[in-house]
């Protein structure tokens, strides 16, 4: 019985960390770790952002397999977590969309000089308000 647990531990162990070095792969092709430390300004301290990223990733793995796992660490926790993986998709979704050129190419086709900036935040806050919807009504519902 101990050896069926012990194999089942590990093919998971091992699906999930091929999925996150997946994962991982394509946040490093898409650069977004350098590139946010750029942009913000704080380039010197890219260790700590790598090492905050594979600390997320292997908490998030180990989290995924053990689900008896629990953390009582509140709503505010949970509110911070879901602001940091909420920005975290937003900047993956963003960066493929930058390496594709997909939001040049459809600025160009709908001949918009102006008002790019709007376009973007109404496309995140399109992005948040399906996201509240699908949370609020719940995940239970089948929609």
């Amino acid at each position: 019985m101990w050896i069926k647990h012990l194999l089942l531990g590990f093919f998971g162990l091992a699906c999930g960390l091929s999925v996150a070095s997946g994962s991982f792969a394509i946040a490093v092709k898409l650069g977004i770790i350098p590139e946010m430390a750029t942009k913000s300004g704080t380039a010197k301290r890219i260790m700590t952002y790598e090492n905050a990223t594979i600390l997320g990733g292997i908490t998030g793995n180990i989290l995924s397999v053990f689900l008896q796992i629990r953390l009582p660490v509140g709503h505010i926790f949970l509110a911070l977590f879901g602001l940091s993986a909420g920005i975290f998709v937003g900047c993956m979704a963003v960066a493929l969309a930058e390496i594709i050129n997909a939001y040049p190419i459809m600025y160009r086709r709908l001949k918009l000089k102006m008002g790019l900036e709007w376009m973007l935040a109404t496309i995140a806050i399109g992005k948040m308000c399906g996201c509240l919807f699908y949370f609020l009504k719940g995940f239970d519902s089948g929609a």
